[in-house]
């Protein structure tokens, strides 16, 4: 079957999440019949720009597999856009070189939250289903012991 990659954005099939320290390799992936990945840069800084040369180099490591990269998930959003302070001005200008430069080299889907704190949250990446299999798992009273003691937000207690 060929589709358009709105086709298959839209159908939802042949997709999966990668990142280069993914624990499934790119090899896997293709071989278990995907034909294109959603993928992001996390290890650029919130807020940075993502570089059109960032961009072709994970775009040719997914493309060298045999697979495409057309969706990206997520460019993330500084907290400071989120809270509305800090020089918002640049932030912005930051987030919108990366969109563009994404379009520039072909990617023209993002998928993109505003989820305060720590983007997408799990208390647990492996949580172990009766059956044997994995799951995300979000735990409120393991992620509220982060918020107190790590995080150290003042009234996180009283919440």
């Amino acid at each position: 079957m060929n589709l358009s990659e709105p086709d298959l954005f839209l159908l939802g099939e042949g997709f999966r999440w990668f990142v280069p320290a993914d624990p499934v390799p790119l090899a896997f992936i293709r071989q278990a019949g995907a034909e294109a990945v959603f993928s992001s840069h996390h290890q650029i800084p919130y807020g940075e720009v993502w570089t059109r040369g960032a961009i072709r180099e994970r775009k040719q490591m997914i493309g060298d597999a045999g697979l495409s990269w057309t969706v990206v998930e997520s460019v993330p959003v500084h907290e400071d856009i989120k809270s509305g302070r800090g020089d918002l001005r640049r932030l912005f200008e930051n987030y919108n070189n990366s969109l563009r430069n994404l379009a520039a080299e072909g990617i023209f889907t993002v998928i993109y939250n505003f989820i305060p704190v720590l983007d997408w949250v799990r208390t647990d990446m492996r949580w172990v289903l009766p059956d044997g299999s994995e799951s995300l798992h979000y735990d409120p009273v393991r992620f509220a012991a982060f918020e107190i003691h790590a995080l150290k937000r003042a009234g996180a207690e009283a919440d």
